[in-house]
């Protein structure tokens, strides 16, 4: 079998398992009453009909692509011919292990997450610093193994700009650039089927870009997890009969951190999750000028109606069909640009 049918099949059975798994997900999380809890503060006021949605629905995702991508590397690596022998061959599958291993690790954060709301039954699962702290742990762990199963390279590549040898510095930088970028993909998990259509659409773009730099191995990673989330939204798209919960954000915003740290090129982690960088400067951008204006003047003041920034065009008067439409085609042409760059600007050399 080819490259592209083995990856087409890995898509299509991951999209099958995820599917599939809900038949009998949604049902048991519904009887186990592990339910959303609602805080109206932290969105619209009509989100509160949502209240006890099945959450950790995450799961269907996370177990099929799984298996799927190590399934899909097994077969493609029996059918190429690759001396199963030599151990160096075996990097690249390490590589790819590697970010499965640590988005199911950041999967583990949002589980402990969602449990805990769930049995206070409240929006509050564990504190800011408990977080940060495993996100950290596991960040270091995760930066160790691109060390040892990666390029080696400790240069910041934009492309455009090449940054010297940065040395240890380099994977330093590289931790708060994790936290920031695999929480941002956490806030844009806040209206039916958001998240999961845009990361769809990042693991598209992640395939073909792969594919030009000759990170094969890595595709059958970024086909099943498009292939998960494509799974996932027969279930979540509005109105959602499930949730993806803090299980199934961390898990894609470890994912989509891990690949675009393995392929090396940080202007394509920035065009490729432009969306999510988008949301959580909204959040910092409103934080940030209501604190100033309320010490200014003693009157807090908002730049946008609600953060994130979806909240601001669901205030607005958008649909939530309308919102991840729009936002899935801005992250499709942000992913574009990245793929033209690649293939026609030399940023692949």
């Amino acid at each position: 079998m080819s490259f592209w049918v083995i990856n087409l099949l890995t898509a299509l059975a991951s999209f099958a398992i995820a599917g599939l798994s809900g038949i009998f997900l949604v049902p048991f999380l519904h009887k186990i009453k592990f339910g959303q809890p609602i805080k109206i503060k932290d969105g619209p006021q009509w989100h509160a009909k949502k209240q006890g949605t099945p959450t950790m629905g995450g799961f269907m995702f996370i177990i099929s692509t799984i298996i799927t991508s190590i399934g899909g590397y097994w077969i493609y690596r029996l059918n190429s011919g690759i001396d199963v022998t030599d151990s160096e061959s075996f990097h690249p599958f390490y590589r790819m292990l590697s970010c499965v291993v640590f988005a199911a690790l950041f999967g583990l954060i949002g589980f402990i997450d969602d449990y805990t709301k769930v049995a206070r039954k409240d929006n509050d699962g564990l504190s800011p610093m408990q977080k940060i702290a495993l996100q950290l742990v596991f960040s270091v762990v995760f930066l160790f193994a691109i060390y040892k199963f990666g390029d080696g390279s400790t240069r910041i590549d934009l492309g455009f700009w090449t940054s010297p040898s940065l040395g240890i510095f380099y994977y330093i930088l590289m931790i708060p650039v994790i936290i920031y970028l695999t929480n941002a993909v956490n806030l844009t998990d806040g209206v039916d089927g958001l998240c999961g259509s845009v990361t769809f659409a990042a693991m598209l773009i992640f395939t073909v870009c792969c594919s030009i730099l000759k990170e094969y191995e890595m595709t059958y990673f970024t086909m099943a997890l498009a292939g998960g989330c494509l799974g996932f939204l027969l279930w979540n798209l509005n109105p959602a009969k499930c949730f993806m919960g803090d299980t199934g954000s961390m898990f894609l915003g470890a994912s989509v951190t891990g690949v675009s740290l393995i392929l090396h090129k940080h202007l394509l982690m920035l065009l490729v999750a432009m969306v999510y960088i988008i949301e959580a400067l909204s959040v910092v951008i409103q934080v940030s000028y209501f604190k100033y204006t309320k010490k200014k003047t003693g009157e807090g003041k908002r730049i946008f109606k609600m953060a994130p920034i979806h909240h601001h065009f669901e205030m607005s008067g958008w649909s939530e069909k309308k919102i991840v439409a729009v936002f899935s085609i801005v992250n499709a042409i942000g992913g574009a640009a990245a793929i033209a760059l690649m293939y026609f600007g030399g940023y692949a050399l």
